[in-house]
């Protein structure tokens, strides 16, 4: 009948098997950058602004994402030390003390008036009615990992406690990108408030000129209006790009654990150089880096170490509770060294009946570690996806500001003859009008095209996992 419950209790769940998590991808990324290299370049290294890099080391070391990050992983690696601490015998020190009254007609009443009424004990051993019991001495429990249960959760722990430690690093790389986008955002708005206020003399003029030309008969009030309009514009223009800096600076400041204040910084953007960019990179190399992949595959490892726990909980468990000490019911007669008793109790318990709890929790294991492998395989798709666009976004927006420059170059030049026309009644004031805002609007969207080429150069390094070296 024993072995019939234990066959019963020990029925064998097996994991379900799942397709291999290996994702297919391309042997090699469009375009021509090493992000193997690119990832294992430090800060500094990657970054030429020292303002930005000493923006970026006050965050690391005062923003709460990464602090709160650090704890996580201090979090884990208490679980870790529980899951450790489950591995070992538990001894505790106990001071016992307990009464009990029996009646004349059990089995203990009746052994202990006997026993009192023996000639062979004497006086310190008569039993009292009700009976004291006093306890000092050591009490240990412990579960025999006989099925690697205990193990099992010990791996998954140390296993989260290295995801958390990616976790960490993704924090890392995630907020050294977002400063540096923010301030090369920021550099951009300095640069178009720059470009605002010389298009802004330069209309102030035109409406000078403008107004001249009425008095003497040469523009009409339409003129004057058409090139006040224009000013105006552009002004409202400066303060809508001052609020795009004020926002801007806050934000950098709150990241950075500050308040309010000015943001250190090199106005240049144009004459800034580009991060550096290097050659040929495979997916398989950006696996190695990427905090998030690293995270999601210990992960998943953690949830099979789960899934393998789960399964023994079917199992019958062994346990053993050894005590040693001094037992009396004379509390004078602790001390004494005939008081001194020992003993083990073991026993080996299996579930048999209303296992639905075992069940439930076998079934939560199976379907997160089902999660699990989905995340991974979706964090790589995703790192692949990233790494790709933004290759491809920097050979784009490099190309697209040589045109942009070209296309600057021939603007000026035909505000230029455009100014020397209407000087001479060859030209309208609409075709000045025109010409001016074109120029403005291209030098404002080549500030755009050198900031989206600075971001995605600093997206590529996130992408494939750099930044937190």
């Amino acid at each position: 009948m024993v072995l019939l419950v234990l066959a019963t209790a020990c029925k064998s769940y097996q994991p379900i098997q799942k397709n291999s998590t290996v994702v297919n991808l391309p042997k090699t990324f469009s375009g021509s950058t090493d992000t193997l290299t690119i990832a294992t370049l430090p800060i500094n290294r990657f970054f030429a602004d020292k303002y930005l890099i000493t923006l970026i080391d006050t965050a690391l070391k005062a923003n709460p994402d990464v602090l709160m990050a650090l704890q996580k992983v201090e979090i884990n690696r208490a679980n870790l030390m529980y899951s450790q601490g489950k591995m070992l015998p538990a001894v505790s020190l106990a001071a016992n003390i307990g009464v009990e009254k029996y009646g004349d007609y059990t089995q203990n009443g009746v052994g202990n008036f006997d026993t009192n009424l023996s000639q062979n004990i004497n006086g310190n051993q008569r039993i009292p009615n009700p009976v004291p019991n006093y306890f000092v001495g050591f009490q240990s429990a412990w579960e025999v990992d006989l099925w690697h249960k205990l193990s099992s959760q010990k791996q998954a722990a140390y296993l989260r406690l290295l995801a958390g430690k990616s976790g960490y690093r993704l924090v890392t790389t995630t907020l050294v990108a977002q400063i540096a986008i923010l301030y090369y955002n920021l550099l951009a708005f300095d640069n178009e408030l720059a470009v605002i206020r010389k298009n802004i003399d330069l209309q102030e003029k035109a409406v000078e000129i403008v107004k001249i030309q009425k008095m003497g008969g040469r523009a009409t009030e339409l003129a004057v209006q058409q090139f006040e309009a224009q000013l105006l514009r552009t002004r409202a223009l400066e303060f809508t790009t001052l609020q795009q800096i004020t926002e801007t600076e806050n934000e950098l400041q709150f990241l950075t654990g500050g308040y309010k204040g000015k943001i250190a910084r090199d106005t240049s953007l144009i004459k800034n150089t580009l991060p550096p960019i290097l050659e040929a990179g495979v997916p398989s190399q950006m696996l190695l880096n990427r905090p998030d992949i690293q995270a999601a595959e210990l992960e998943l490892s953690a949830m099979k170490a789960d899934v393998h726990a789960a399964r023994a909980s079917f199992f019958p468990s062994l346990n053993l509770t050894p005590y040693a000490g001094l037992n009396s019911f004379n509390l004078g007669l602790l001390v004494n060294p005939s008081s001194f008793t020992y003993g083990l109790l073991g026993g080996i318990t299996a579930p048999i009946f209303n296992r639905k709890g075992i069940k439930a929790e076998y079934a939560k294991a199976l379907a997160e570690e089902k999660m699990a492998l989905y995340n991974y395989q979706k964090s790589i798709y995703a790192g692949f996806m990233e790494v790709n666009n933004n290759l491809s976004a920097i050979n784009n927006y490099k190309q697209a500001l040589v045109f942009k420059q070209e296309e600057l170059k021939s603007l000026n030049y035909a505000l230029t003859i455009a100014d020397d026309l209407y000087l001479v009644g060859r030209a309208s004031y609409l075709e000045i009008i025109s010409a001016q805002t074109n120029v403005l609007d291209a030098e404002l969207q080549m500030a755009a095209l050198k900031r989206d080429l600075f971001i995605s150069s600093v997206n590529l390094y996130k992408a494939v996992g750099g930044g937190w070296q």
